[in-house]
Formats: C-alpha cells, structure tokens, sequence
C-alpha cells in the first residue's frame, strides 16, 4: 500500500519535470499556461471541497476537522510568507513578473523558489498517501488536480531559470527532485498514518486541505487572474464543474 502511495504521488510530481520540458520544446502563449492554472484551481477547489474536507469530517467530525484545516492555512502561509521574502513570491508566474523570476534566479534565490514549490506540493502528496488508508483506492480526481497545478508551475520555474542562464541539467535536476520528493511525502503519509486513530487522520486531511485552499488563494488564482484577466472565474468555474462531476460519477 506504501509503495502504491508513492508511486501516485510521484505521479502528480512528474508534472512538474513535463512542465519543464515544455519550454525547450515550444514557446507557449502565457495565456494558454494561466487558462491551464485556472483549470487547476477549479480542481483543485472540488477536491477539497468534496473530496478532502467531506472524507476529514466523515472520520473525525467538526472538531478535528476545523482545526486542521486553519492550522493548515496558518503554516502554509507562515512559511510561504518567510520564502516570499527570499525570492520565491512569483514562483507560479509566467507573465508579467518573468523579469523577476529570472533575476530571483541570477541572485541566488532559485533555491527559495524550488523550495517554494517543494512547500506546495507536500500537502497535496501527503493527502494522497493519506486517502489510501481507507481502503477504497486512490482519489483520480485529487491526483488530477494536483498535476494539472504542477504542470504550468514547472513550465513557468523552467522558463525563468532558462533565461537566467540556468543550464538544462540543473533545471531537470531541481525539478525531479522534487517529484521524487513529492513521492516520498506520499509513502511517508501513508507509513506514518496507518493505524492512527480517526481524528488524527482526520485533522491530517483537513490540514493538507487548508494548506492547499491558501496556496490557490495566494499563487494559483493570482497567476490565472494575471493573464487571463475576465475570463479567469469562468474558466476556474469550468475546472471546479468538471472535477465535481468526475468525482460524483466516480462515487
């Protein structure tokens, strides 16, 4: 069960590496990458809605349930404020601050952004390894989510790395270590939550939910709403539509 857990994880991390290969092939329009991030939200948003914070309080109640889920947005935004200050707040950007993503890269603050998307994405890989405890498999959908958010993420990091002078070894290199991570996030979430009590797993879920929910609020949407301007909340509400329907037929 472990290994199934990292392996979906590693999965919803690989996008990132196809994202990075995405600018040395092909000169994508930002507004083509921002449509896909708000599709992303839009997922993203079902899944915790529907998936994450349904499951959380089906285990634990409301109790366990809120708390984790603020404690959740609390670190995730704690910490993201600490990396913002260290070069990492256009991390998901592809268009307007292209500039200050490739000087972030040339001053040395690559790492805050590589670690910026490591913070992102270990909510999402632990709630994999955690939604396989109850038996009943992985959620698609969840994982749908999470590489459809991965795959601009890389493409924009690469692109600003690449123009900074970055060679393609040490793109390729920062971003499958953090998809090998992301696997790792899952197997440990799953090997260290298998016969914890309801609540914890519970307060866990919603925990990785909150993290997520303010990681859409804060980098996601920003980065749709910049590039696709109006259009942003219908295509999300597209996202979020197709995600709702997926996970109730799946149901």
């Amino acid at each position: 069960m472990y290994l199934q857990a990292g392996l979906w994880g590693l999965v919803g991390g690989s996008a990132l590496i196809i994202g990075a290969v995405i600018p040395f092939l092909a000169n994508l329009p930002q507004r083509i990458i921002a449509a896909v991030m708000a599709i992303g939200s839009g997922v993203l948003i079902s899944a915790v809605a529907f998936e994450l914070m349904d499951e959380a309080f089906a285990r634990g109640g409301f109790d366990s349930t809120a708390l984790g889920f603020l404690l959740g947005a609390a670190i995730y935004t704690a910490a993201n404020v600490f990396l913002n200050r260290r070069g990492a707040r256009h991390r998901k950007r592809s268009g307007h601050h292209q500039e200050q993503k490739q000087q972030n890269a040339a001053d040395g603050s690559g790492l805050a952004i590589a670690i910026g998307a490591l913070l992102d994405g270990i909510p999402e890989s632990v709630v994999i390894g955690v939604s396989l405890l109850g038996g009943s498999g992985v959620s698609l959908v969840t994982v749908a989510a999470i590489f459809l958010s991965n795959v601009p993420e890389g493409l924009a990091s690469s692109a600003g790395m690449r123009h900074a002078g970055r060679s393609a070894s040490y793109i390729f290199c920062v971003w499958g270590c953090i998809a090998l991570a992301s696997g790792l996030a899952a197997l440990v979430g799953n090997v260290a939550l298998a016969g914890a009590s309801p609540d914890i797993i519970a307060g866990t879920t919603a925990l990785a939910a909150g993290a997520i929910l303010a990681m859409i609020a804060d980098t996601m949407i920003p980065e749709a709403f910049a590039e696709t301007h109006e259009y942003a909340g219908l295509i999300t509400v597209v996202g979020f539509l197709c995600a709702f329907v997926l996970s109730k037929l799946g149901g």
